[in-house]
């Protein structure tokens, strides 16, 4: 079950008004889970435009009153049904700050898989065809204007999220959303762990990563226990990764505990983070770094970043603890 961080996220959407946009047929399918959605948001002060274009029809109208009566912190905006649905959006009052595209699937990529993530840059390098990743036609041409609104700064964020139930509240308020959120402007800040909360949600990540096989299991309350060793990787006040500060000597440290949201991989936060760790542990005196890992996406990072793998038994006493696990040093 999708755990979800009202409140935590909630603050960062206060006051920034939220566009949402259903095309007719999606709408009148999901009609009921999306009012449900709308009306969770208004419970909690986010200011809410709707967009839609439902034909004039008199069953229509009784339908977007019925929805306007329910749903009365909510603003709708009609758009003509002889227009185009997107273009229309993208150049409407209201979508500076996110927009979100209710669609029936989110973006795929080759694989099937749902893509988190996406920059404008990596969606124009991406090496396949449009309708790979879009099964709506009319929607294909839309995603090329999306990223000319969000490269010329008309709007902040733009998502692609499946409409379905509580998908809407997921999105906004997960760790690892339910949809496709597209953005240049990621702001990174790497910072100790803060309070309860923000350990729950690195030991949900860490959970995540430990069903992959490739991190050590951690005891529940193992973060809260070592709290002051924990670090986050925050994006627009989201947590989006993690790393744990391991001594071994006076001058070495291990990167522990590395992972990163699902949701913000390939967009190099794990550089970020790897550097920014170093970067602060530099400032508290250390001067050698190891990383222990059998996964091979951190072993290629770690290369890249100028780590090598470690063949002296150096530290053979902390590779007893993890016997068979590569290590990799960099020196600073």
């Amino acid at each position: 079950m999708t755990h979800l961080y009202v409140k935590e996220y909630t603050r960062h959407l206060l006051g920034h008004p939220l566009a949402i946009a259903c095309r007719e047929s999606v709408l009148r399918d999901n009609l009921s889970v999306i009012a449900n959605d709308l009306k969770f948001l208004g419970r909690q002060g986010i200011s809410t435009t709707f967009f839609h274009n439902l034909p004039l029809r008199s069953s229509n109208q009784k339908l977007v009153d019925e929805l306007e009566r329910r749903l009365p912190e909510t603003r709708f905006v009609r758009i003509a049904s002889d227009v185009d649905f997107y273009e229309a959006v993208l150049n409407s009052d209201g979508v500076k700050f996110k927009l979100i595209f209710l669609e029936r699937r989110p973006l795929l990529d080759q694989k099937g898989a749902r893509i988190n993530t996406l920059t404008t840059e990596r969606y124009r390098s991406l090496p396949i065809e449009v309708n790979d990743v879009v099964q709506n036609v009319n929607f294909q041409g839309a995603l090329s204007q999306i990223c000319e609104k969000i490269e010329s700064g008309a709007c902040e964020r733009i998502h692609i999220v499946s409409a379905g139930k509580t998908t809407l509240r997921e999105e906004l308020f997960s760790v690892e959303g339910a949809g496709t959120m597209i953005a240049n402007n990621f702001t990174e800040v790497f910072r100790a762990v803060d309070g309860p909360v923000e350990v729950k949600i690195v030991e949900r990540i860490l959970g995540m990563y430990k069903r992959s096989g490739y991190l050590k299991p951690r005891a529940k309350g193992y973060v809260t226990a070592n709290r002051d060793h924990f670090f986050v990787t925050v994006i627009d006040g989201i947590i989006v990764g993690c790393v744990e500060q391991r001594d071994i000597d006076m001058q070495t440290v291990e990167l522990g505990a590395l992972a990163i949201s699902t949701r913000f991989r390939n967009q190099r936060i794990g550089v970020y983070t790897v550097g920014a760790f170093i970067a602060e542990m530099t400032t508290r005196g250390f001067t050698n770094f190891i990383s222990l890992t059998r996964n091979p996406r951190l072993q290629d990072l770690l290369s890249k970043m100028g780590f090598t793998r470690e063949e002296s038994g150096r530290y053979a006493a902390r590779e007893a603890i993890s016997p068979g696990v590569p290590v990799y040093c960099k020196k600073n």
